[in-house]
């Protein structure tokens, strides 16, 4: 006999809801037709207990939540520093909840191995705050990363390397992904957050949204470090208006570090469309487009008006030109950051780590962790 699952109608709602699911999609994924979800969903007739046991795994929520009184209230795990539109946003969704979630426990592996090895706090890590001058920020990033004259010498995608290796070397964890927990029917929203820092004096972390036109994820890069040499965590949305005086601090750190303001004025021509000053500050700079129409807009050569269309008709040529998905042990090496991957690896090789326990952390199927290593080798 088939047992009925006494679920609360509401918490099936929201949890679909939740999920950004429609109870279309829901009733697909269950193979029952759409009036039985709304009936479930009004209270009018109960799933069985499989059907809510698989809802539960459809709309990514525990079993057992199906069971309460009231929806859960839930909150993102670090502080918030996103004004999208200007205003503060209501709620996070899912898939930035999920991503959060799924950094912060890479993160706590991470701390715990570095203290079992007797690793000592990066001094960086804090050293200034929001009212320090803007300039030694960026000179001490500078000195901590290495960045010296051959930088000037690299093409964009070059220098983007070099600076995450550098950021790698020192002993930050870059992680970069377009979707949650890598599944690519997760995809992030850009115009929901464009990164995050986790401020931690052994393992500090930023995380790209790689959804992001490459052009932006350079600003991103360098906005999300500042963050660290602040000592600030939070989540940020990229906002050129920000209220929060830690997130405009950041943007001219960043803005400062890529595109230093007297070597900027300098160079820009002022009688001519300002479109037409890009593409040689970009070479000057050996930065994107992008991030000098972003600098022109924080040093007021244009407004605010001009450099969002700029940026988002960047943003939808990223989009309509699309893409393959890329190598699967590079894509696992950005997303998870290979200094944290190489540490996962050194202990599962070592025995003090079960292979299922590492390929479920990195999110690299164990058969394939030692091809992964090879690769992150060579």
């Amino acid at each position: 006999m088939t047992q009925t699952a006494f679920i609360n109608p509401e918490i099936l709602c929201w949890s679909r809801q939740r999920a950004g699911l429609s109870t279309a999609q829901i009733a697909q994924d269950l193979s029952v037709k759409m009036q039985r979800i709304k009936a479930w969903e009004d209270g009018r007739s109960l799933p069985t207990f499989n059907q809510a046991q698989k809802w539960a795994v459809i709309a990514r929520i525990p079993f057992g939540f199906l069971f309460l009184k009231t929806p859960p209230q839930e909150h993102l795990p670090l502080p918030d520093l996103r004004t999208v539109g200007g205003v503060f946003p209501e709620k996070p969704s899912l898939n930035l909840m999920d991503t959060v979630r799924d950094v912060l426990r890479k993160q706590d592996w991470y701390l715990e191995y570095l203290q079992d090895h007797e690793c000592s706090p990066l001094p960086f890590v804090g050293r200034f705050n929001s009212r320090s001058p803007v300039k030694d920020v960026v000179a001490d990033i500078r000195r901590v990363l290495g960045v010296t004259d051959a930088f000037a010498r690299m093409g964009y995608e070059d220098y983007v390397r070099a600076l995450v290796s550098a950021a790698e070397g020192a002993g930050i964890l870059v992680m970069r992904s377009g979707v949650a927990l890598g599944n690519t029917h997760r995809k992030l929203d850009v115009s929901e957050f464009r990164g995050f820092a986790i401020s931690n004096a052994m393992a500090p972390v930023v995380f790209i949204n790689s959804a992001d036109a490459p052009a932006a994820r350079l600003f991103t890069l360098m906005h999300e470090l500042a963050h660290i040499w602040i000592g600030s965590t939070g989540v940020s949305d990229g906002s050129v208006q920000s209220a929060l005086q830690e997130e405009a601090f950041c943007n001219a750190v960043a803005g400062e570090f890529l595109a230093p303001e007297l070597v900027f004025r300098a160079s820009w021509v002022s009688d001519v469309y300002w479109e037409e000053n890009l593409a040689s500050l970009a070479a000057l700079f050996r930065v994107s487009a992008l991030v000098i129409a972003r600098r022109a807009r924080d040093l007021g050569y244009i407004n605010s008006g001009q450099y969002g269309s700029y940026y988002r008709r960047i943003l939808q040529a990223y989009r309509d030109k699309g893409g393959g998905g890329g190598d699967y042990y590079r894509t696992a090496a950005v997303r998870n950051s290979p200094r944290l991957s190489r540490a996962v690896l050194a202990e599962a090789q070592s025995g003090r780590m079960l292979l299922r326990d590492a390929g479920k952390l990195l999110g690299v199927q164990p058969a394939r962790l030692k091809a992964y290593g090879m690769k992150l080798s060579a």
